[in-house]
């Protein structure tokens, strides 16, 4: 069974908000004492959060899909919704989150960071939070927004200071168990390792973390082996160490061989020109071994590479190699600059960004873009007049009707809010007036001349009841 998952596809999705209600108080000698609807409650987030006690991506490969809670409804009596609840996923320290096509959304490193997968919808208004000096008791109330919902990608990257590469069966488990606390599952075939394995060593005063990168051989850059699936936790360490296996086998490989390979396929990744590099020869306890790496060394040496001759199982040259490391580490950790504190950026708006855009799109069609428009749009409840005559107003108070004349917008032409997967698409009818001392009857708005059947049924059983009634009274029984 899979225990290790360092690449999933996660689905996300945000609480909606609530809706706001319409209510009107209703109280003892007081059958019309105001609107009292109250405010939806916020949709829940989904957030992301390092936490170093996780250390795989498994529980997110076996449930991908995760949602927050919806925030409820308002009620009457000035009563808001409760909020949804924020949905908190924790993720392994250097989980780097991407977007379908490949973007970086975000790098999670360092205990506590965080990240909004997801944004809760807003809660809608209630009517009392929409009454004015003009509109006191309107009959509609703002629905809640919907909760963003999108799929991710979540990479592991492992942290790690050093990073150890090689051959399959090089020695890279042994080395990482004799230096470090760590317990790999080691054996004497190719591929034992199928899990990056990380481990903390103490040299001196320096504690730094060390790390095997499985499953490289030719090829491993395009995907042959396991080298593909696991490069990608080696771009963050600070020294890569070449393994080689001094007593190997293989007739047609040598730890020359063996080391151009490997750097061969470093290079074909990218990304690790710049990065300090040393040399183990490993299993100098095997008599063969000992002089062929006496052979290799000045050979290597002359290529500029610090060279250590160990043995994992005998723990031969184990203790000038950790603290090589140490210095090489604190160096780099020496070298890093300064990290300073995250300063607030403030990004005012300038003074001729009317917050909106409109473009016209083919003959007598325009579509409206901006982020007020379209909230506004998704906030608005179609199947009631004032709340569709208030947005009307809003759009009027934000320039949107100017904005389509200045384009050459006439009556009757086709405007669309939003974007073309999800817009709303209605006749342009410009207002020659507009505010809510023109509303009518609660619910409704005179301005829209869509008919009504409700509204005519009611006129007509009104007219039948009057009717009723006066022949009701001209009945005089003798």
């Amino acid at each position: 069974m899979t225990t290790f998952v360092d690449r999933v596809e996660l689905h996300v999705a945000a609480g909606n908000g609530g809706h706001g209600v319409a209510s009107v108080m209703r109280e003892k000698f007081k059958p019309l004492g105001g609107p009292d609807g109250g405010n939806g409650g916020r949709g829940g987030d989904v957030i992301l959060v390092v936490d170093q006690d996780v250390t795989t991506l498994l529980e997110y490969h076996h449930h991908p899909h995760r949602k927050a809670t919806n925030g409820q409804p308002g009620a009457g009596d000035n009563r808001s919704g409760k909020n949804g609840q924020d949905l908190v996923l924790p993720v392994p320290d250097g989980t780097v989150v991407l977007d379908r096509a490949g973007n970086v959304l975000a790098d999670l490193v360092g205990q506590g960071t965080t990240f909004i997968a997801g944004q809760g919808g807003r809660g809608g208004l209630g009517n009392a939070a929409l009454a004015s000096a003009r509109r006191k008791a309107p009959g509609f109330a703002l629905l809640g927004e919907p909760g963003e919902a999108r799929d991710i990608v979540l990479e592991l990257k492992t942290v790690a200071d050093v990073a150890l590469v090689g051959y399959p069966s090089a020695g890279k488990s042994s080395l990482i168990s004799v230096l470090s606390a760590a317990k790999p599952k080691i054996a004497d075939y190719p591929f034992t390792t199928l899990v990056p394995n990380l481990g903390v060593v103490t040299a001196g005063s320096t504690v730094y973390t060390i790390a095997d990168v499985p499953g490289l051989i030719p090829g491993a850059s395009q995907g042959k082996g396991l080298g593909l699936e696991f490069l990608r936790h080696v771009e963050r360490c600070e020294v890569l160490v070449h393994i080689l296996d001094t007593a190997t086998l293989e007739a047609d490989r040598d730890p020359v061989s063996d080391l151009d390979t490997i750097e061969e396929e470093l290079k074909q990744y990218g990304g690790l020109e710049n990065r300090p590099r040393m040399v183990v020869l490993n299993k100098i306890d095997v008599p063969d071994g000992k002089d062929l790496a006496d052979i290799i060394r000045p050979d290597l040496e002359e290529r500029g590479y610090r060279v250590f001759e160990v043995s994992a199982v005998a723990h031969m040259g184990l203790k000038e190699l950790s603290f090589a490391l140490a210095d090489v580490v604190s160096k780099a950790r020496a070298a890093k600059p300064v990290q300073e504190a995250t300063r607030i950026v403030i990004r005012p708006q300038a003074v001729d960004d009317a917050g909106f855009t409109v473009t016209e799109e083919g003959e007598n069609f325009y579509r409206v873009r901006g982020e007020k428009p379209e909230r506004w749009v998704r906030q608005t409840d179609f199947n009631n007049d004032e709340a569709v005559g208030y947005l009307a107003d809003r759009l009027n108070r934000l320039g949107v009707e100017d904005a389509l004349r200045k384009v050459g917008a006439r009556a009757g032409d086709g405007i669309a809010i939003g974007p073309e997967d999800n817009a709303v698409v209605f006749d342009w009818e410009p207002m020659m007036a507009a505010g809510a001392e023109m509303l009518g009857r609660r619910g409704e708005d005179h301005r829209l001349e869509a008919p009504r059947p409700a509204a005519v049924r009611r006129k007509d059983r009104d007219v039948a009841r009057d009717e009723a009634d006066q022949e009701y009274e001209g009945f005089r029984p003798f």
